[in-house]
């Protein structure tokens, strides 16, 4: 059976990876169940009662058959990763540890293991622990001996210029990044964009196949479409993959290149630059990821305002993302033709010159 590239397989994440061909896929997110096991409602003090996960999908009789439903999955990637491939697996204290035995156990071999701090978390109402403010990812690869990609320098560049660590301060979807459907989320545990970015960008190349077995809202897949990967997603819910393919069909792609460090050695472009060479004039309105309800001003000093703040097209995307990110990959400008263009096709510009 040939890939079924930038397709949302209906079914079962087991029976539908049975039937792709082996060592065919570089890279693997999975956002498994968690198995919250939430037995009650729970209450906030004010008494009105907390959205929390209690979908079907994330139930099971025990921890046998949670385990049960873990190793087969996990199998089941191992065999379509390719040599070279890795796998990424997202999950709380409920369900992580459990993940991790298991992983080690069909011989995957673990690279590092990563804290999504949360900014803005749910606190505990009941006040009866600690809040949970981080979830854990592992990134493993298929064995002891395997070579994999790693792109460390782009890394770097997302983190300000220095070594990326293992704690990921990302804040939850929230605002318009949350799906919902007739006023309502329409998925308990949707991740952001910002976090599935750095997993992509780490970890594969333009061009590459990332495969979510999970898909759910399909942000594997709009981030993937959105740096220049192909992408499988496989989910089992019917509204769930209607959510997820119109949000896809929307992601436009950016450039390539950031990446794989490419533009590490590149000549430095200063954005006061495209300034000085009229190629952006002060006033110009920049819009943020294509979202036309997000915009900031370009000042005559070579910064943006947004709202109260003003600061460089980095400090302010990173705002935005509540994320490290590369202010030229996120702006974007209008051009004569009333079209959005990336400000860093006006960067490329001058380096050609």
């Amino acid at each position: 059976m040939p890939l079924p590239i930038n397709q949302i397989i209906p079914g079962d994440c087991v029976d539908v990876l049975a039937t792709l061909p082996a060592e065919s896929i570089d890279l693997i997110f999975a956002d498994p169940p968690y198995n919250l096991q939430l037995q009650n409602a729970l209450w906030r003090p004010n008494m009105t009662l907390v959205d929390a996960v209690n979908d079907e999908w994330d139930k099971f009789t025990d921890f046998a058959h949670y385990d049960a439903f873990t190793r087969d999955w996990l199998a089941a990637c191992k065999r379509v990763l390719k040599p070279t491939g890795t796998i990424w697996v997202i999950g709380t204290y409920h369900n992580i540890h459990r993940v991790g035995t298991i992983l080690m156990d069909l011989g995957y071999w673990t690279l590092n293991e990563i804290a999504w701090i949360k900014a803005n978390p749910m606190p505990n109402f009941r006040g009866v622990r600690f809040t949970n403010a981080h979830e854990t990812l592992i990134w493993a690869k298929t064995s002891e001996k395997a070579r994999y990609t790693f792109n460390y320098r782009a890394m770097k560049a997302l983190n300000g210029g220095k070594q990326m660590r293992s704690d990921w301060h990302i804040p939850l979807c929230s605002g318009n990044e949350r799906l919902r459907v007739n006023g309502e989320k329409a998925h308990s545990t949707q991740k952001p964009e910002a976090l599935l970015e750095r997993v992509i960008r780490a970890s594969s190349n333009p061009g590459d196949v990332v495969l979510d077995p999970f898909f759910g809202m399909g942000t594997t897949g709009a981030v993937a479409k959105r740096l220049g990967r192909q992408w499988i997603g496989i989910e089992r819910e019917p509204v769930y993959i209607q959510v997820a393919r119109e949000r896809i069909e929307r992601v436009m792609p950016e450039t390539k290149g950031e990446e794989t460090g490419e533009r590490g050695e590149a000549t430095r472009v200063p954005f006061k630059r495209l300034i000085a060479e009229r190629l952006i004039q002060p006033g110009t309105v920049l819009v943020f990821r294509r979202d036309p309800e997000v915009m900031a001003l370009v000042r005559g000093d070579g910064r943006l305002q947004y709202r109260d703040l003003n600061g460089t097209i980095h400090t302010v995307a990173r705002m935005l993302a509540g994320a490290p990110c590369n202010g030229w990959q996120h702006w974007y400008f209008t051009d004569e033709a009333g079209e959005l263009q990336p400000l860093d096709m006006l960067r490329e510009k001058l380096r050609q010159e």
